[in-house]
Order: C-alpha cells, then sequence, then structure tokens
C-alpha cells in the first residue's frame, strides 16, 4: 500500500467531507487534527503527525492525472486531493487509503491508485505510533540526518508537488542535501531533476541487484553516516576511483525512437509596470507546436489554464523574491516548461528550460527553431539560447536507466550582446557555417547553427569552440 494518496472529485470535498474523511481513524485521533495554512495533520496520542491532508487543488487543465499518476483523466475541472501517511507506519497507510475512499465516496470521484481505498470503514488505530519528530516534522520527510532530507516516494512520476516543494525550500534553508529515494520503475517530473542540487542531494533508486543506485548517475550507492554515498570500488586509487555502475542503469532502454527538442533561453526585460512576463514562453510554444501553452501553475499538476496576466499578476506580487512556474502543454503535444523569474539590477530575468516530445513516427520542427529564436530576439529581450535534440522519452519524464545526452542544434546570441561584444568577434567564428542574422540589420541578433545529429556527439566540440571564442580565451 503506497503512503501517497490522492482523490480526484468533480465537486470541491466541503469541510463536513474532509471531517468525515479524519473520522476513518476514529475521534480519538480527529482531537488531535490541527490546521497549518493549507494543510490539516492528524496526530497519534503522542502529538506526532500520522495523516497530512493538503488543500483541495481545482486542476482546469487536461491531462495532468495521467502524466503524473498514470491514472484515468476526468473530465476538466476536478478537484485533487492529495494525502500523505508516515512512513512505516502499516495502520497510517490504511488510513490514508481510508480517507481518499471516503472523500471519492462521498463528493463522487476516484481514488488514486486504484485499490488503495479498499475499506471506508474506521481504521483500527488503538497503540498506532507515528515516527518521532523532528523527522515527520515536514509531512515529505522520511528521515531527517545532520546532513541530508531523506523523502521516500512511491508514485510513476515524482512531481514538484507543494510538498515537495516545500522540502527543497526546508533542505535549502537548513543547508541540508536532499535525497529522494523511489522504487525501480519511478520516473521524475523534469521540474524535480532540475531543481535537485548538487551533492549530497541525489536521486536514489533500489534495485534487487545492487540494492541502491542513483538514478541519474547510475553510481552504486550505500547508506553511511547518514547519508547514501557512492559506493567505492576495493580497487579504486585517487587517480582511478572505478565507481561502480549499476547494470540495470547501464543497459538502459533500446532506441525506441522517441526525441525530444530541448530549449533553454534566458530573456532580460527593462523594469517596467507595464510588463507583461511569459510571452517569451508563449512565442517560442507557438512557433514549435503552433498552439500556445495549455495550462501553469507555481506546482504540480499545474492546474490553471494559461495566462499572462495572471502569471504575471503572480510574478508582481510576490517581487522582490523570485517566482518559479511550470508550464505543460495539451496531452496530444507533450511539452513542458520550468520558468524562474526574477529581479535584479539588470531588470526582470526569465531563466527557461522547456522541452517538447515526439514519438518514433514524428519528426521534430527543426525548421521552426529559428523563426522562435527570432521571436525572442526582436520581441522578448532575449540574452542567449541553446537547443538541443535528444534521444529521450517522448512523454518528457526522466527514467531511471542511461540516457544519451542531447546534441547541440542551434546556439543563439541576443542583440545586446552581440553589440557589445569586441570588434567582429561574434560574426566571425572558428566553425565551418557562419551564424544568421535575426531581426533588423542594424541591431540583429546571431543564429549559430549545428548538425543536431544525436548519434554524433562532436556537435559538443564545435560548440564548446564557440564558447571560448566568443568569450575571447
Amino acid at each position: 500500500m503506497t503512503k501517497d494518496v490522492v482523490a480526484l472529485t468533480k465537486k470541491m470535498p466541503d469541510p463536513l467531507s474532509v471531517i468525515a474523511g479524519l473520522l476513518s481513524g476514529g475521534p480519538d485521533l480527529l482531537v488531535g487534527a490541527e490546521a497549518e495554512g493549507a494543510l490539516v495533520r492528524l496526530h497519534d496520542e503522542q502529538g506526532r503527525p500520522l495523516l497530512s491532508v493538503e488543500a483541495p487543488l481545482l486542476v482546469q487543465v487536461r491531462g495532468e492525472a495521467e502524466r503524473l499518476l498514470g491514472a484515468s483523466e476526468p473530465e476538466v475541472p476536478y478537484w485533487w486531493t492529495e494525502a500523505r501517511a508516515t512512513t512505516g507506519v502499516k495502520e497510517a497507510e490504511a488510513l490514508a487509503g481510508t480517507f481518499v475512499g471516503r472523500i471519492a465516496t462521498l463528493v463522487g470521484g476516484t481514488a488514486w491508485p486504484r485499490g488503495v481505498a479498499t475499506s471506508i470503514g474506521v481504521v483500527n488505530t488503538e497503540g498506532m505510533t507515528a515516527v518521532p519528530v523532528p523527522a515527520a516534522a515536514q509531512p515529505a520527510v522520511d528521515v531527517l540526518t545532520d546532513k541530508v532530507a531523506v523523502v521516500i516516494q512511491d508514485r510513476p512520476v515524482v512531481a514538484m508537488t507543494s510538498w515537495l516543494a516545500d522540502t527543497f525550500r526546508a533542505a535549502a534553508e537548513a543547508e541540508l542535501g536532499l535525497q529522494i529515494v523511489t522504487p525501480a520503475g519511478t520516473r521524475l517530473s523534469p521540474t524535480v531533476r532540475g531543481a535537485l542540487p548538487g551533492w549530497p542531494s541525489r536521486w536514489v533508486v533500489q534495485d534487487e541487484k545492487c540494492g541502491y543506485y542513483d538514478g541519474l548517475s547510475g553510481a552504486i550507492l550505500q547508506w553511511a553516516n547518514g547519508l547514501f554515498v557512492t559506493l567505492e570500488s576495493p580497487d579504486a586509487t585517487a587517480e582511478d576511483p572505478r565507481t561502480p555502475i549499476a547494470e540495470t542503469f547501464a543497459q538502459g532502454a533500446a532506441d525506441t525512437g522517441e526525441r525530444q527538442l530541448a530549449i533553454s533561453f534566458r530573456c532580460v526585460h527593462p523594469a517596467d509596470d507595464r510588463l507583461v512576463l511569459g510571452g517569451a514562453v508563449e512565442s517560442v510554444w507557438r512557433e514549435i507546436t503552433g498552439e500556445p501553452p495549455a495550462g501553469w501553475g507555481t506546482e504540480e499538476p499545474a492546474n490553471l489554464p494559461w495566462s499572462l496576466r495572471q502569471l504575471t499578476d503572480v510574478a508582481f506580487e510576490r517581487s522582490p523574491e523570485p517566482t518559479w512556474v511550470v508550464v505543460v502543454g495539451s496531452p496530444e503535444r507533450p511539452g513542458l516548461a520550468t520558468v524562474r523569474i526574477t529581479r535584479t539590477t539588470a531588470g526582470v530575468e526569465e531563466d527557461v528550460t522547456l522541452a517538447f516530445g515526439y514519438g518514433a513516427a514524428e519528426q521534430p520542427p527543426t525548421e521552426a527553431v529559428q523563426k522562435a529564436a527570432e521571436a525572442l530576439a526582436t520581441r522578448h529581450d532575449l540574452q542567449s539560447m541553446l537547443v538541443q535534440v535528444r534521444r529521450a522519452r517522448r512523454d518528457l519524464s526522466v527514467p531511471s536507466h542511461f540516457e544519451g545526452p542531447g546534441v547541440p542544434y542551434a546556439f543563439v546570441l541576443g542583440a545586446e550582446e552581440v553589440r557589445t561584444m569586441p570588434g567582429d568577434r561574434a560574426r566571425r567564428t572558428p566553425l565551418r557555417e557562419k551564424p544568421r542574422e535575426l531581426g533588423p540589420r542594424t541591431r540583429p541578433a546571431l543564429y549559430y547553427p549545428f548538425p543536431g545529429d544525436p548519434s554524433d556527439l562532436s556537435g559538443w566540440q564545435d560548440f564548446e569552440r564557440l564558447m571560448r571564442h566568443l568569450k575571447g580565451s
């Protein structure tokens, strides 16, 4: 039984429905319930959390339940109510399943995962105890040491839920690493992959053969001194560490013909009260797919229909603090972007990491890349842009086996960066093909094309030569 459960309902669970769900542990436990912002916690007799329930989220974007849970997609809009049981308490897991089962029964809907709500009767909680504080102080934290916070996730895709986002922030503020432990077969959302900081943070995958390995590097891991660390080979030396790699990771998966078009760019806008944010992402989306993004949110699932004005309002309300959002496409054309909006001395910066997925019978529209770059350069204050083609999953999720790196397809230097570069350095490069001018001739941006063949990594050598040349080194 999983400890993360979700009720997907057509109606919003009202307070009476939530209370009825919480009564699945009996009235004695309900006395220990507390509200903390959008969070409700149910406690044992010692006051330690057993069950944490998030406020219901209205999802107005198609495809999020299928993308993140593998669940049958309800007709939008629907309510997403998530609960999490404390680790290692079997009765708490039963309590979570009964809670979402009661919610789904009372207001109409389904519970995820299928079969989790085996009963809607009262769970016997006599003598039940939870893990001690502070490990349970954060709902998503399962083990807390002086080095790392460990989160155990048993779901198809580990997403940037509000719980996990809070845990990322709490770990950073406490100067701790974050280690996410999952069973084999679980994947990461690109949002989580992009947010994982460096060591000692890592994705830890359980494996029948070797025990544990790093889901991004394949290094075999062991638990030692309060965190997961790399298992050293007995033949290792300082010059040749010989880190053992998990066989499961190294075998990877056969090339299915699926591809991703990965785009990262930065725009720097002059600070202005009339500035509308998100237009750069929308312009690229329209050029590549022919349609705008489907939705966005400040967490996953992305729950709001795409709106430049609403995104801008959220960013202005949070300023001068940075704003992070996720942007998604329709199920028919998988696309996902993360956008970080920051107020700096240079203005308002938008840092965007974006990818679109294509199946074996689909061709990434690389011919549209130059048009997207020109739109950014001429209308959205582009500073720089890198485009890659990757052999990777169409659904954009990150698997726990080896995927080949992307290869550069194009690099773009914004008009202001071209203008400030000394002499003719930006135009006269060591590359075989000359850069193409984008925008007005008097103040152009420059587009540097590369072959973009996923089977040929030599494109990175050309890219590095270009970077050294542009930096004058």
